[in-house]
């Protein structure tokens, strides 16, 4: 049975929230599929100062925190630094955003927090204006693959292929779950 969306919620990190990331970041299965939990909090704080345009967000399951997530925009990566290893970026709407997230305790993990979440989230970000909702996994990270699925996203067939091998782009269908 779906997790019920009304349990999920979000909060912008703050700083205070560091020591909570970096424990999460440190545990096996985040720490699979995020980098270095020093350079990934680096790149949180510069977030947060307002030091990069990426917007993140403690994901809450009954109000306590459960993950992370965050929001990021297309096209302030449409540029020569990202475009010339990753020309596929050009091929999205400069408008379209990208969500990344993680689920910090092992225990909530294959339960459809994650799925719940990004459902949210996605509803969040329409809500918002935003059209074009992109998520990057890693294809072998075959739980990630799953829960976004069963969140509405579906792999972009013209990128497939073209994005190296540890990155499956996958969109927002808004009609996914009439489908399903």
């Amino acid at each position: 049975m779906p997790l019920d969306p009304r349990r999920i919620g979000f909060s912008p990190v703050g700083e205070e929230h560091y020591p909570l990331l970096r424990a999460w970041l440190e545990t096996p299965h985040v720490r699979e599929w995020w980098g270095d939990p020093q350079e990934e909090i680096g790149f949180i704080r510069a977030m947060v100062e307002g030091r990069d345009t990426t917007r993140p967000f403690l994901i809450q399951l009954d109000g306590e925190p459960v993950g992370y997530i965050q929001v990021w925009f297309l096209g302030h990566h449409q540029n020569e630094d990202w475009t010339k290893d990753n020309p596929w970026l050009l091929e999205l709407p400069r408008d379209a955003v990208g969500v990344d997230l993680s689920i910090g305790h092992a225990d909530k993990l294959s339960i459809g927090v994650g799925s719940a979440a990004l459902a949210a989230f996605v509803s969040r970000l329409r809500s918002l204006g935003h059209e074009t909702i992109i998520i990057d996994p890693d294809p072998t990270n075959v739980r990630a693959v799953r829960a976004y699925s069963k969140a509405g996203f579906r792999p972009v067939e013209s990128l497939l292929g073209r994005t190296g091998d540890d990155v499956l782009i996958m969109q927002f269908d808004p009609k996914a779950n009439e489908r399903s």
